[in-house]
């Protein structure tokens, strides 16, 4: 290589005959006195300044509004964050971070989203929120400086979070996608935190595969639950039977949501499967109007005729079967006509469990910029209100001997809650011996949502045998904690 000094061919060239041989360096070594070198002081160890925050030590509180899958959402922001080294706390003024996940479906859940966010600025707590309102309007001024997650980064909380702690403001709203088709954002694998360690709730329309421990219950959720498989060639029936094969006897499945028109295309399967023993005789299907007109500005995809005929073909084939349904009340152009067949689509179904709602426009949709009709929808919502509690659907069940599934704690911390084959709400005894169990009551009263029952003596308790209960706040899905159980496969 060209260069302005002499080439040197080999080492030892750099040797000249005055060098001293090695014999003589050697011996030399004897008289040479080591000088002593001044050392350097060692660093001290650094002091953590007053302001200085190591994310991962605060304690957070995850507050959830709105469905099941809202639900299941929270459940596993709040398991990812315990696994990574945040104290989840029970008490809001005790945490240091608010995540609060929205719902968007009804007006009165934002406003308590809202007011919740402005009471964490108020007491400055670090807030992160999450869910379908920032989602949906992330530019709102009232989420402005906020980090948010979006429905489907669910999976990355701990990095929002630990960013959050730090002062830096995250936004994650992309959609996740693998070669054009959009992925969900929690594997069923995550950890997790149950809010009822009892129950399991599965999001079906998202993830890639999972483990589930010790549940008595298990619901299936989804935005649409009858719309499964439908992007990947598969059935809800097919998701289904593959379950009930995997469910022990003690436990039982709970089928969520479905609109009516997916839903039609499966009635024969769908009423063999509610017939099982280990499957609820329940289903929630939306009517929403009992108009047809009402439902074509709805954008609806089903007419009155077609929820008539899945509510007519599964009452003929699963006997006993709960249906519950939803009614918006006042949506915009509902004439009295209208909302007087929904009054005797009620009265005709005296539906045990309805969901009633005033109409409130979203911002952005185009229900927004019709004709409103307040006042009416104050008043229809009374009315139908009126109606679904001037009858008492489980009287006639009195004196009745039931099997029912012990899962949860009344409101009034008085009873346990249980639910029988069909899913109504049955309340026994506060004994602890009954909690995850399925026994035999007796019914003995009936209100308008539940009905009470005293355990029968000398009956068999069933109690699932998968592995231990979970305690409250105990993060399921740690591989190395607890062990593997059946994985499910669902689709995106």
């Amino acid at each position: 290589m060209p260069s302005d000094c002499d080439v040197i061919d080999d080492i030892e060239d750099m040797v000249t005959p005055h060098e001293p041989t090695p014999h003589e360096r050697q011996f030399s070594r004897k008289s040479v006195v080591p000088r002593a070198r001044r050392r350097k002081a060692l660093p001290l160890p650094e002091e953590l300044q007053a302001d200085s925050v190591i994310p991962g030590t605060q304690k957070v509180w995850v507050k959830t509004w709105g469905c099941s899958h809202n639900n299941s959402d929270g459940e596993y922001m709040a398991g990812q964050l315990a696994a990574s080294g945040y104290k989840m706390s029970d008490s809001p003024s005790d945490a240091d971070v608010w995540l609060l996940n929205s719902c968007t479906v009804k007006n009165p859940a934002e406003d308590h989203f809202r007011n919740s966010l402005r009471k964490a600025q108020d007491q400055n707590k670090t807030v992160v929120v999450a869910g379908c309102v920032p989602q949906a309007q992330p530019r709102m001024d009232y989420l402005k400086g906020l980090s948010i997650i979006g429905v489907q980064q669910i999976d990355r909380v701990v990095e929002v979070v630990d960013e959050a702690v730090k002062g830096h403001t995250v936004r994650l709203l992309a959609q996740k996608k693998d070669n054009g088709r959009r992925l969900g954002g929690a594997r069923l694998d995550l950890p997790k935190i149950r809010k009822n360690p009892l129950i399991e709730i599965i999001s079906i329309n998202t993830g890639e595969g999972g483990e589930f421990d010790f549940c008595p219950s298990i619901w299936l959720t989804s935005e649409d639950t009858g719309a499964y498989g439908r992007d990947i060639g598969v059935t809800l029936p097919s998701l289904l039977w593959a379950l009930v094969r995997e469910v022990p006897e003690g436990c039982m499945l709970r089928v969520g949501m479905t609109n009516p028109p997916y839903i039609l295309e499966h009635l024969e399967e769908m009423a063999k499967i509610l017939n099982h023993p280990r499957v609820y005789a329940f289903l929630h299907v939306p009517v929403q109007s009992a108009s047809d007109s009402v439902l074509m500005d709805m954008k609806r995809e089903y007419c009155c005729r077609d929820f008539m005929r899945v509510v007519d073909f599964l009452k003929d084939k699963v006997p006993g079967i709960t249906i519950a349904t939803d009614i918006i009340c006042g949506f915009p152009g509902e004439t009295d006509a209208d909302f007087q067949e929904t009054l005797e689509l009620v009265k005709k179904y005296r539906f045990p469990s309805l969901f009633i709602n005033q109409f409130y426009p979203r911002p952005g949709t185009p229900a927004a910029k019709m004709e409103q009709v307040p006042a009416q929808k104050k008043q229809r919502t009374k009315q139908l209100s009126a109606l679904f509690h001037s009858y008492n659907p489980y009287d006639h069940k009195v004196g009745e001997r039931q099997r029912v599934l012990v899962t949860e704690d009344s409101f009034d911390s008085q009873y346990y809650v249980a639910h029988n084959k069909y899913y109504e709400q049955v309340l026994v005894p506060k004994r602890p011996e009954f909690k995850g169990q399925m026994i035999t009551v007796d019914i003995y009263d009936s209100g308008k949502h539940f009905m009470r029952g005293r355990m029968v003596k000398d009956t068999a308790v069933i109690s699932p045998s998968i592995s231990r209960p979970l305690q409250k706040g105990e993060v399921s899905g740690l591989a190395q904690v607890r062990p593997a159980v059946p994985r499910l496969c669902v689709s995106a």
